[in-house]
């Protein structure tokens, strides 16, 4: 009895015992997890709080260390993110958390919305660290050279935004209630979507100051004669294209077509069958003026001017076409000429840098330097010679051993160009020589480049 006793005394403090173990365990667990001491909404302007992901730390439901949170995005998710192309992948921050145990973490969702959760932040709440860094959605832009007089293309495809799409968060479309296809808009700023560079323009409507907003436009207004750029256009929105006030112009060559256009008139008593005479589109071309700005790239007509006589709303023009090549102009030095000065590494003959001198060709020339792919260029080679100035100032300084300032003076001599070329073709790169000579003074011009200099 006393041995039961005694056995029973022992197994009962070594129970005794094991639960006290478990007790102290337990509430050392509870004292080093982590807890959220403070989680407040972010009052700072908001565009200074988009930020990117930096692949280093995972997406969670609450603050990381903090008991229950679940993963939302894993690190190498976020690693993905971090290396995105898209706009919709970089995040918002909207909330800041601290625990007791000094981490920050920032509560954030992508732009798109797809992820939204708790991210560590570093231990400090006035700079974004660890997984996110601030992110710059746009850069600055450079402004079109016309900023006037724009149409908008298809608002359907490309309409207005309070934001480049995606480069905010809950950036949304604009309302265009109000505005009519025949509305003008104008430019007042201009930016790249930094991850896709896209580039957009903000426009407002000339008759409706309360419709503004951002507007995908492709590379942008590069010329006066850009007639489409993203969403905006130089002319006006064309009405959908009907029998009744369309005519289809069939480019063909030898009888095959090569090509096609719609001609779309505005004129409200256009009818199918009736003759087109001088109704004009929305660009106010003409039909015969249409179907000579519409021709296929690499073609010409073979004619000066379209006939459209016999042209009639619903049914199809015939112009002929032929293949088109444009020659460019290699520039080379058939002699040089340093008088008395001596200088280090000197022109020689052979090739010239486009960059080495202001060599220009009129608009004439340029235009003579196309034609039907290989006819040789013949009478032409007069019009192409007499394009160019006699003499091209060098855009490079040289100096002497004394230290004196020089540049080369380039001049071309036009009757040897039209020898050099004399049994070249459309689409062959032409020779242009020149001599150069060293003159005194530092070099006052700078380079062109021209997309006629091969």
């Amino acid at each position: 009895m006393q041995k039961s006793l005694k056995n029973s005394l022992y197994l009962g403090l070594a129970v005794l015992s094991l639960g006290a173990a478990t007790v102290v365990s337990t509430s050392a667990d509870a004292a080093s997890k982590a807890k959220v001491s403070s989680d407040v909404t972010m009052k700072t302007d908001a565009t200074t709080r988009n930020v990117e992901a930096t692949g280093k730390n995972a997406l969670y439901s609450k603050p990381g260390t903090v008991k229950g949170a679940k993963r939302v995005a894993s690190k190498s998710t976020m690693k993905k993110l971090a290396n995105s192309s898209k706009s919709g992948d970089y995040f918002r921050a909207y909330r800041v958390a601290k625990t007791n145990k000094g981490l920050v973490y920032y509560k954030v969702v992508t732009m798109d919305g797809k992820y939204r959760g708790y991210i560590y932040g570093g231990k400090d709440t006035s700079v974004f660290a660890g997984g996110i860094t601030s992110a710059s959605t746009t850069t600055k832009a450079t402004m079109p050279t016309r900023t006037t007089g724009f149409h908008l293309t298809n608002a359907k495809k490309n309409g207005l935004w309070t934001a480049p799409k995606n480069t905010q968060y809950k950036a949304k479309s604009v309302s265009l209630y109000g505005a009519n296809s025949s509305d003008t808009f104008t430019v007042s700023d201009a930016q790249t979507k930094t991850r896709e560079g896209s580039l957009y323009y903000y426009v407002t409507d000339n008759q409706n100051k309360s419709i503004a907003g951002w507007i995908y436009v492709g590379k942008g207004y590069q010329d006066a004669s850009t007639k489409t750029l993203g969403g905006l256009s130089v002319n006006a929105a064309e009405p959908d294209a009907t029998n009744d006030n369309s005519v289809t112009v069939v480019y063909r060559t030898n009888g095959a077509q090569v090509g096609s256009a719609k001609f779309i008139t505005t004129d409200s008593t256009a009818k199918a069958g009736k003759a087109v005479g001088t109704m004009v589109n929305t660009a106010k071309e003409t039909l015969d003026k249409f179907a000579a700005n519409s021709v296929p790239a690499g073609y010409q007509l073979t004619t000066d001017k379209v006939s459209t006589t016999n042209a009639t709303f619903g049914n199809s023009l015939y112009v002929d076409v032929t293949a088109a090549a444009t020659s460019k102009v290699s520039l080379n030095v058939e002699k040089v000429n340093n008088g008395s000065y001596s200088i280090s590494s000197p022109l020689t003959t052979g090739s010239l840098n486009a960059s080495e001198a202001s060599v220009t060709l009129n608009a004439a020339g340029i235009a003579a330097l196309s034609g039907t792919k290989g006819q040789v260029i013949g009478d032409k080679l007069a019009t192409i010679a007499a394009g160019f100035s006699k003499t091209f100032e060098g855009t490079k300084t040289y100096y002497t051993t004394d230290g004196t300032a020089v540049h080369y003076q380039f001049t071309f001599t036009p009757a040897n160009f039209e020898i050099d070329n004399r049994n070249a073709a459309f689409g062959d790169t032409l020779k242009a020589s020149f001599v150069a000579t060293l003159v005194p003074n530092a070099a006052t011009s700078t380079s062109t480049n021209n997309s006629w200099i091969a």
